[in-house]
């Protein structure tokens, strides 16, 4: 099959989070599968200016956007396999930043119209676009309206993949035919309405052929108001078509047996370098340096869904224990002022970093303990994989992701992978990091086997790209 691979951002090019992470690695997991995979994304200024001489011109055209005619470059890429395409459009898309821009609605707006149009240049026709969230949910709309007039498109099958329903592209009615090109039929006939405006993923959702989660369980939960966003009435109407996939973590990348960011290289079979890594953590971060203190760490963004407000209530129960404790994330200002706080209140126990690095995101994945999650809703979550992988035993709240991939410890029978907890409740947090802090201390050999399988867990994106083949060839019968 050919498959179009259609996203706003896709690593190594350009990341702002796990889309990227997913755009990057899942379709060279599917040229594995005998797929011929292309990806288009926009040509951001920080794709210009770090793959300027790698980058192959293939043709400049006018790309149709309501009244306009918008300029539009297209860029070509060869990687593992997949052929990358870049949109270029300056006005658009030379800004220091990929998103949170006043014209956000025209700047994808034009990138789906563009994908849209371009299509039609490429060697090889599309049996499938898979689109990612709100920024790209207007392809499979413009599809749908160009078929009723144009045999190409008639064929084609599209899937849109709801990384975070909260961002969902709402505007208002006047961008329908003024900024959009789409005739009013599409808000009168309720596609595209949405109380008094309009709502591009809501209109994906309803016309894509078929729509997917990132996420058996977050599929779950986004049949309910508290999940959906206002959404919840339109997933279970187009029920029949949502699956749940989860998303996996690129193991050539985040492994703890060649990583050159971290101290140490270790394996499951051998986990001296662990303790390296350990140490040097501790001293990186400004900790006492204490091989036998266990590290409970934190790498995340510093918003409420992330559950943050039940650290803020339960740190200090949390540190009457033997623990350390490291944040690396940045976010609003209530909580840096908080960890900046706790980092004075609780000197050489606790370590922030207000800002993000990969390297020093890889060398707390390595050289802490346990990792934390306490999220109010994770849609899938890569964190609790990636330190599962380096070996750092995961507790987490049962939600999205975190739910399918960490399974509770059983002191039983010694069964599971890490820790968690159902509520969202401060103190059922509590009692989980300190029962994780306990068994670290008290029975050291089950630590030791939980680490062990974590580290052998398979999060590969290719249990991924098997059921994302399923659902294409499924569309394609």
């Amino acid at each position: 099959m050919n498959i179009l691979y259609v996203a706003s951002e896709a690593a190594p090019f350009c990341k702002t989070g796990g889309l990227a992470d997913v755009a990057g690695s899942l379709p060279p997991s599917l040229v594995r599968k005998g797929d011929s995979v292309s990806v288009i994304v926009p040509l951001y200024q920080s794709v210009a200016d770090q793959f300027h001489g790698e980058l192959e011109f293939v043709k400049w055209t006018f790309v149709r956007l309501a009244w306009r005619s918008v300029y539009c470059g297209l860029f070509r890429y060869e990687k593992d396999g997949v052929t990358w395409y870049f949109v270029d459009n300056e006005y658009y898309f030379r800004r220091p930043e990929l998103y949170g821009y006043y014209d956000d609605a025209e700047r994808f707006g034009f990138f789906s119209r563009a994908v849209t149009e371009l299509m039609r240049e490429f060697t090889e026709k599309p049996d499938v676009v898979h689109c990612n969230d709100w920024q790209t949910a207007l392809v499979p709309i413009y599809i749908h309206d160009e078929a009723v007039r144009d045999d190409f498109y008639k064929s084609i099958r599209t899937v849109i993949t709801i990384h975070n329903i909260e961002y969902q592209g709402r505007y208002g009615r006047e961008l329908l035919e003024e900024l959009f090109g789409l005739a009013s039929g599409w808000y009168d006939g309720g596609t595209l309405a949405y109380e008094d405006g309009i709502n591009l993923l809501k209109g994906a959702i309803v016309n894509s052929d078929a729509v997917t989660a990132v996420s058996p369980t977050y599929a779950q939960e986004l049949k309910y108001a508290y999940f959906a966003h206002g959404l919840e009435n339109v997933i279970a109407m187009c029920e029949g078509k949502l699956s749940g996939v989860l998303n996996g973590i690129d193991e050539k990348s985040f492994d703890p047996r060649a990583d050159k960011s971290i101290a140490a290289t270790y394996s499951p079979g051998n986990m001296a370098g662990k303790k390296k890594c350990k140490e040097q953590l501790q001293q990186t971060m400004g900790l006492q340096v204490k091989p036998d203190t266990p590290i409970v760490a934190m790498v995340t963004r510093l918003v409420p869904h992330k559950g943050l407000d039940l650290v803020c209530e339960t740190l200090d129960s949390i540190m009457e224990k033997d623990v350390q404790f490291v944040v690396l994330g940045k976010g609003e200002a209530q909580y840096e002022a908080f960890f900046n706080y706790a980092r004075a209140r609780y000197p050489g126990r606790v370590a922030v970093y207000l800002g993000y690095s990969d390297a020093l995101s890889r060398q707390i994945y390595a050289g802490a303990d346990l990792f934390l999650m306490p999220s109010k809703s994770e849609p899938c979550g890569l964190s609790q994989m990636i330190a599962m992988r380096y070996g750092t035993i995961p507790i987490v709240r049962e939600t999205g992701g975190l739910k399918d991939t960490v399974r509770p410890y059983q002191s039983w029978n010694g069964e599971g992978n890490g820790f968690s907890f159902a509520n969202y409740n401060a103190g059922d947090m509590c009692h989980v990091v300190c029962e994780a802090i306990d068994l670290y201390h008290n029975n050291p050999d089950a630590f030791k086997l939980l680490q062990k399988r974590d580290m052998n867990e398979d999060f590969s994106w290719k249990r991924s790209a098997e059921e994302y083949h399923a659902i294409y060839e499924k569309l394609c019968k």
